[in-house]
Order: structure tokens, then C-alpha cells, then sequence
């Protein structure tokens, strides 16, 4: 361990910085002055607001004290509460929001990353003709505003006018059989998955990108191998973009666990049906803006952030096994 540290690159030192050449000084000047705007967003709205939100998860801290009262010290009591939370943890007929938010992450996961990496597949093979017009359909419902996706398809999953369901009844289904989308417990994931797949086009993007930059060669040589396809995709390509892969499940877990925008507008943070669509952001959210709790907010803000972080931490762990980078050493 010590060794890897000492590998790891050094920030130069005053002494260091005196000793470089003008022109590499003048470079350094530059470079840090291009990027202190960013430095001081930092600071300014993503360092200090989680401090201040540690400092305040001991705290006993409402809005609706005035800004001028004194908070108690809480300790470790607002930890305490979200350990008993049952809002948080209940497994009954109403299940509390963290369980809510892992069992949709088992559906919409695989979901999320298995459907771009088929599309990006099928815009990669060479006998699909059309190949620029069809990336850009894919690509174009990634650039619609998000919300106004939402209200769309809000609209086309309506269970009385929505012409999903009309199309269904159009073919024979009767109206009663007919799916109640956002408005039922077994189809209201459904619902959501089916509102992220349509927006995969940038994971897609993503995933073309790295098959594009495999080697021509290892298809040739798996080719003459006699491998199939099943074969040169396990062998050749899943590794060679397995960093890809590797990205985008990150990217996915760490959006799934503030799964927030669709609940909120869909079904309007209520939770229903049956407090199966009340994610912990949305619970997160009422508590800080609604509810005007300060203190527990934070306490719900630093548990999602560690576990998020413990979350990334196992898949960084796990990646040595799955996980090959081109030129590496092992």
C-alpha cells in the first residue's frame, strides 16, 4: 500500500514551483487562473454547504425557529432517529423509502445497462444501413428537457386517454385488463423504467464510442478462430469495453440512488400507489423543504452520501476482476 502511495503524482511544492523554468511557471499561472472560477464554485457550493450540513446533522435546527435562535446540540440523535426511521427502513405493506429506492435499482439497472449496450451493438454492425440517422433518433429524446418528458409521458401512460393503452385496447385487450402504469403497485416501475430507456441515448452514445475504438484486429483474429458471435462478444468486446461499462454503472447507481425528478412530478411526491414510488431523495427533499428540518435533512443528506460512497467504493473493488484497461500491468 505504502508503495502504490508513493507512486500516486505529488501537488508541486513552493519550493517546487520556484524552481521551474518562466515559461512553466507562466503555464502553471495561466492554468491555475482558468480554473479558480471553478475552484471557488467548489468551495462556495459543494465543500462548504457539506460541511455546514455535518455541522448541522448534530444540531437541532428548524427554519421555523427564526433565524435568530440559538439550536440545541443534538449529538447523535438525529442519527439515532433515522436508525428507527420507519419511513426510511419499514419492509410491511408500505415499504420505507430506502427499501423503495433499492428494489426499483434492481429493476431499472440491468434494464439501464443492458438496453444501451444492444442498441449501441446494433449501430455498430456494419450491414445496418442508415447508421448516422438512426444514433441521431436515439440520441434526440436525451436532449429533450426532462421534466417536459416527464409531463409527455405522463400523458401517453394514462390509463384512460393515454394512446399506449388505447393501442393495447385497439387490439383486443379489454379496458379492465388494460395496465394502470403510475397508478399500480405491480405496474408503476414499470412505468418509470419505461420512461429511462427512452431517454438512453447519451449511454448509448457512450457505449458506441468504446466499441468503435476496439481493435479491428481482434475481430479478425477471433474471426479466423471460427468464433461466433456470442463468442467474439464475450471474448473480444465486452472486455475491450468493459471501462465503458464500467462508467456507466457507476454513473447509473450513483442517479439511482437520487431518483427523485419522475416520483416527484408523475405522482406527485405522495408515494402512491401505496408508498411504493417514495424514493429517499423524495423523502430527503420534504424533510429539508416541507418539513423545514434542517438537522434531520443533513442526517438524511450524509447517510445517502455514504452510501453511495460505500456503494462506489465495492464496485471499485470489484473492478480488478471484470475491469480490463488496455497496456495495464498486472
Amino acid at each position: 500500500m505504502l508503495e502504490q502511495l508513493n507512486k500516486l503524482p505529488r501537488l508541486p511544492t513552493l519550493a517546487a514551483f520556484r524552481n521551474l523554468s518562466p515559461l512553466a511557471r507562466r503555464e502553471m499561472q495561466h492554468g491555475l487562473l482558468f480554473i479558480s472560477i471553478w475552484i471557488f464554485g467548489f468551495f462556495a457550493f459543494t465543500f462548504l454547504p457539506m460541511v455546514a450540513t455535518l455541522f448541522f446533522s448534530f444540531l437541532n435546527l428548524k427554519i421555523t425557529d427564526g433565524i435568530l435562535s440559538t439550536p440545541d446540540f443534538a449529538g447523535i440523535e438525529n442519527y439515532m432517529r433515522l436508525v428507527k426511521d420507519p419511513l426510511v427502513w419499514s419492509t410491511g405493506a408500505t415499504p420505507g423509502s430506502f427499501w423503495v429506492t433499492v428494489r426499483f435499482g434492481l429493476l431499472a439497472l440491468p434494464i439501464g445497462i443492458i438496453v444501451p449496450l444492444i442498441l449501441a451493438l446494433l449501430m455498430n454492425s456494419p450491414h445496418l444501413k442508415g447508421q448516422m440517422l438512426f444514433r441521431t433518433l436515439f440520441y434526440m429524446p436525451y436532449i429533450v428537457p426532462f421534466v417536459a418528458a416527464i409531463y409527455l409521458w405522463g400523458g401517453m401512460l394514462n390509463p384512460e386517454s393515454g394512446w399506449i393503452n388505447r393501442t393495447l385496447m385497439y387490439f383486443g385487450m379489454a379496458k379492465e385488463n388494460v395496465p394502470l402504469w403510475a397508478n399500480d403497485v405491480s405496474w408503476v416501475y414499470p412505468a418509470y423504467v419505461l420512461m429511462g430507456i427512452w431517454g438512453v441515448g447519451n449511454a448509448m452514445l457512450i457505449m458506441l464510442a468504446g466499441l468503435q475504438g476496439v481493435p479491428t484486429e481482434l475481430y479478425d483474429a477471433a474471426k479466423t478462430d471460427g468464433a461466433n458471435g456470442w463468442q467474439t462478444f464475450w471474448n473480444v468486446s465486452f472486455p475491450m469495453i468493459s471501462p465503458v461499462i464500467f462508467y456507466n454503472v457507476v454513473l447509473s447507481i450513483v442517479g439511482l440512488f437520487q431518483y427523485f425528478q419522475v416520483p416527484l412530478v408523475v405522482n406527485q411526491g405522495t408515494g402512491r400507489p401505496g408508498g411504493h414510488t417514495f424514493f429517499y431523495n423524495l423523502y430527503l427533499y420534504k424533510t429539508f423543504f416541507t418539513y423545514q428540518d434542517m438537522s434531520y435533512g443533513s442526517t438524511l443528506a450524509w447517510f445517502l452520501f455514504l452510501m453511495v460512497l460505500l456503494v462506489t467504493v465495492l464496485l471499485f473493488s470489484t473492478a480488478k476482476y471484470w475491469v480490463h484497461y488496455s497496456g495495464e500491468a498486472r
